[in-house]
């Protein structure tokens, strides 16, 4: 079946099959930026905007995003650059399979939360798996970038 969606700004019309969660009807129609993980909605891998709040993609099925704004990684542009050469300045980003759906999930708590603390960075970001830091160097380039941005 056909469904229409906006992806990145661009209206789409993507081929989706019954059953099939989004993460895999968007790589399967070519946005590849979107990656998965677990499969089951535990590691944050697969994190798109779906009208501007992050949603886990391999959680949702893919006829349910027709009609809707759909955001990857691509969809950022600057402000995604900006937090990722925080991380990388803090070493945070290691090998950088988690980033697009880090990055998606903190820039959505940055729009949503004005100056969170620690403790509600922490909360926002229950859900995203990095097997490669210690967390450290993230939450660093959070606050220094959440800082430079006000």
């Amino acid at each position: 079946m056909e469904i229409v969606v906006t992806i990145n700004g661009v209206e789409e019309h993507i081929d989706v099959q019954t059953g099939e969660n989004l993460a895999t009807a968007l790589r399967r129609n070519g946005h590849t930026e979107v990656r998965t993980g677990c499969d089951t909605g535990s590691c944050g891998l697969c994190t798109v905007w779906i009208d501007g709040k992050p949603t886990l993609s391999c959680s949702t099925l893919a006829v349910r995003a027709g009609g809707k704004q759909i955001t990857t990684i691509k969809g950022l542009g600057d402000e995604a650059e900006s937090l990722a050469k925080h991380l990388v300045a803090e070493g945070a980003d290691q090998c950088g399979y988690c980033s697009p759906g880090f990055i998606l999930t903190v820039v959505a708590m940055k729009r949503e939360l004005e100056r969170p603390s620690v403790e509600e960075i922490k909360h926002y970001l229950n859900g995203n798996l990095c097997r490669c830091t210690g967390y450290e160097g993230q939450l660093r380039a959070i606050k220094k970038w959440i800082e430079a941005s006000v």
